[in-house]
């Protein structure tokens, strides 16, 4: 069985959705949602859905092991589903190619610090995009600069504002990102040295 451990920082409307979709799998299971958060709504959805949950401080994080050693006996890969902090490169060398993020764009555009939920979808509508979308990608030590796993566009028009792009995005994170995490896993354990996938 391999094991999940989602990371969130909001609403989790991601999170939510990915352990809906391997509720009962017969070979992937969420095993726990870790945010930085102590507020976060993603708890309440956590305790709904009867999934372990842990809260951690930004020392927690940045300046002590104490994530590394919490998580890597409970995850053989990492979800960012809406996690807004950067990785420490601790856990990154730890799970090299078991982190997967899902941004709100297609990167590289509109990807790298402070470019997050509507600040994205706020730039998207200014530069007159006339289309965007979301990239599921490797996380490396860089924001945003992971190698691509995946791409979906979706059209805009000249009258579409912040909240239709936001509503827009939601759909395709919705249809996909599940998707796209059972076919990294499933793939990883056909080819186990193959680190990259276009789906």
């Amino acid at each position: 069985m391999k094991r999940l451990v989602l990371f969130a920082s909001g609403s989790g409307t991601n999170v939510e959705n990915i352990i809906k979709h391997f509720h009962k799998h017969a070979s992937i299971q969420v095993t726990h949602v870790f945010t930085n958060n102590k507020n976060a709504k993603v708890i309440d959805k956590c305790k709904v859905l009867n999934i372990n949950f842990l809260s951690f401080s930004r020392g927690d994080f940045y300046t002590s092991n104490f994530i590394l050693n919490a998580v890597k006996d409970k995850a053989d890969y990492i979800i960012l589903a809406g996690f807004l902090w950067k990785i420490p490169q601790n856990i990154i060398a730890h799970f090299p190619n078991k982190i997967i993020n899902i941004h709100p764009a297609l990167l590289p555009k509109f990807g790298g610090k402070g470019m997050y939920g509507m600040h994205i979808h706020k730039a998207v509508v200014e530069n007159k995009e006339t289309e965007t979308g979301i990239t599921i990608h490797f996380v490396n030590e860089n924001y945003d600069e992971g190698t691509i796993i995946f791409q979906k566009k979706v059209s805009l028009s000249v009258n579409d504002t912040i909240n239709d792009v936001a509503k827009k995005i939601a759909i395709l994170e919705k249809e996909n990102f599940p998707r796209v995490i059972e076919e990294v896993v499933n793939l990883e354990k056909r080819e186990p040295n193959k680190t990259y996938v276009n789906l």
